[in-house]
């Protein structure tokens, strides 16, 4: 009968049994040099686990890169799980996490935009020629919609943005070493108040204006949240004051749907007029607490608003500025709140709702950018002047944000219910030279897409949902006769795939899945229906229900790009 050989492992000594302490220690060892630069680099700063996103961006402007060995050290620092922080840095898409033995970050990223606007003007090519033409020392990327697409297409060299992208420009800004936002001419404080800027907050925060009267203000203007959810602005604020305190705020500024810029406009021309509106609106809810959430693509309304904070009249609440990083799933409300908590941007099962558990477990009033920047003029100007704009039957005014074959792309401002024909024709100087108006997204990426014929619909909150469409953010991307619809569908279904935060399988599994029948040259009609149908039923928030939105427009409007050629003649 042969015998078992024992094997004795290097630590263990016949007689001893495996009771001897480990050499080494288990799990990761905090390097000492890693853990003295994130000391040296947080300072004072609070080591509080809702500031993990914060500091995690601190590192990665330092280093370019988050490596292990800073991770175990922040791990330390914070009294947190390596788990907990490599989890939220790997969720967020302008972390660079290095694994240990992988080779380190190029120290320069450029990130071409490729979504929608920018695709259908060239943004794939640009993004292979500037791979092959960078040259050492340059990461070049692809990222999803970064705000621009009325300047389509765009390219993020470091902080630095480049406009009507080409090879040369993106080169030359790089030769330059240009590599911070630039600011644009904006309204400052002083300009600010010396035309009446912060007289109405005074007026509310004195009693002289009371609360239910300013709330009757916003009642009678039907101001709906312009985020794209469109709920109204009023019977939020009257919901988180009915709440018990302590109660607090978040704005929401992380407009990642492609399409759509209309946030960073105003607070890069007016912030404000939106930072008045948040004010009055936290005094309204008796909020002891606002932050503000700024997606990490606008680097010049994050400086701008680190700027003009810090003038704002003394009292009130206190201001929380936080960055985003690179996640489109948290301009969903409850996704938002886990990201300005420092996790992972996961939406949150409903109910309970934000207004009764919210932010840190509080009541919470969440509000878009633009929702705000419009309280001063409804209520200084009364709810008559803000009815008396309109055209269709509408009422009130709305910000559209107009990309893709116009002659003037951009943020326009325009009566509530204008229809896309004119929009185009009289906001934005007609179609592009060369081109014909062939389609339009009303409501961007998720608000599908309708053909130039049905050019009368009025655009806004209601109008649009019998078509299978919705106006959300009013982000308008306009298709010409040389675009494909159904490659545009396929463009936005990537968007949703690569953007799904992957906590549901119906979204996380079937944009996936979407994507890959939508690569086949004939559409099978029956099995996309059924899998947008479970998408939209079984999915947690917002993005997946709403993914499969365009795809279902071409298969009822555009019969034509999804058959074989020979079935369509």
């Amino acid at each position: 009968m042969a015998h078992e050989v024992q094997q004795v492992r290097p630590f263990d000594h016949p007689g001893e049994g495996r009771k001897r302490a480990r050499p080494i220690p288990k799990g990761r060892q905090v390097d000492l040099t890693a853990a003295h630069e994130i000391e040296l680099l947080l300072g004072d700063v609070p080591r509080r686990r809702d500031l993990l996103i914060e500091h995690l961006h601190l590192i990665q402007d330092k280093h370019k890169q988050l490596s292990a060995a800073h991770l175990v050290a922040l791990a330390d620092e914070m009294k947190l799980s390596f788990a907990e922080v490599f989890e939220t840095a790997t969720f967020y898409a302008h972390f660079d996490v290095v694994k240990e033995g992988e080779p380190d970050i190029a120290p320069l990223t450029i990130r071409v935009c490729d979504s929608l606007t920018c695709a259908m003007l060239g943004g794939e090519r640009l993004l292979h020629d500037l791979q092959s033409k960078a040259g050492p020392g340059i990461r070049v990327v692809r990222a999803p919609c970064v705000g621009r697409c009325d300047t389509a297409p765009a390219v993020e060299v470091g902080y630095h943005f480049v406009d009507h992208a080409s090879v040369e420009s993106v080169l030359a800004a790089v030769q330059s070493g240009n590599t911070h936002a630039q600011l644009p001419n904006y309204i400052d404080y002083d300009a600010y108040v010396a035309d009446g800027g912060y007289k109405l907050l005074a007026r509310v925060r004195s009693g002289a204006l009371a609360k239910e009267d300013l709330l009757k203000s916003l009642d009678d203007a039907s101001l709906r949240g312009l985020g794209g959810a469109g709920f109204p602005a009023g019977r939020k604020w009257r919901a988180v004051l009915g709440e018990p305190g302590p109660r607090l705020m978040a704005v929401n500024g992380d407009e990642g749907e492609p399409g759509t810029f209309k946030d960073r406009w105003y607070i890069e021309s007016d912030p404000h007029r939106f930072l008045e509106g948040m004010l009055i609106g936290a005094h309204v809810v008796e909020a002891s607490d606002i932050y503000i959430y700024i997606r990490d693509e606008y680097p010049a309304a994050r400086e701008i608003l680190d700027r003009e904070i810090v003038r704002l009249p003394p009292g009130g609440p206190v201001l929380h500025l936080r960055r985003g990083a690179g996640a489109y799933i948290c301009g969903e409300e409850s996704s938002l709140l886990e990201s300005i908590e420092g996790k992972r941007g996961l939406p949150r099962h409903k109910p309970p709702y934000p207004f009764q558990v919210g932010l840190f477990g509080l009541p919470t009033l969440i509000n878009n950018v633009e929702t705000l920047w419009w309280v001063r003029d409804i209520v200084e100007k009364g709810a008559d002047w803000w009815n008396s704009h309109g055209r269709n039957g509408r009422r009130g005014l709305r910000s559209y944000s107009v990309s893709g074959r116009v002659k003037n792309p951009g943020m326009k401002l325009a009566p509530a219910g204008v229809t896309v024909r004119e929009l185009i024709d009289e906001f934005c100087g007609g179609m592009a030279e060369g081109h014909t108006f062939h389609a339009y997204l009303p409501g961007g990426a998720s608000g599908g897409i309708l053909p130039a014929a049905m050019d009368d619909i009025p655009l806004d909150f209601g109008t649009l949902e019998k078509y299978g469409c919705f106006i959300g953010s009013a982000a308008v991307i306009i298709l010409s006769d040389q675009d494909s619809v159904k490659d545009a569908a396929l463009n936005l279904m990537r968007f949703f795939e690569d953007e799904s935060c992957g906590q549901c399988t119906p979204c996380r599994v079937g944009t996936q899945k979407a994507a890959l029948l939508m690569e086949q040259p004939v559409w099978k009609r029956e099995l996309l229906g059924e899998l947008s149908q479970a998408m939209r039923d079984a999915s947690i928030c917002g993005l997946g229900q709403a993914a499969s939105n365009p795809l279902t427009s071409v298969i009822k409007y555009f019969p034509d790009e999804f058959l074989p050629k020979e079935a369509a003649e």
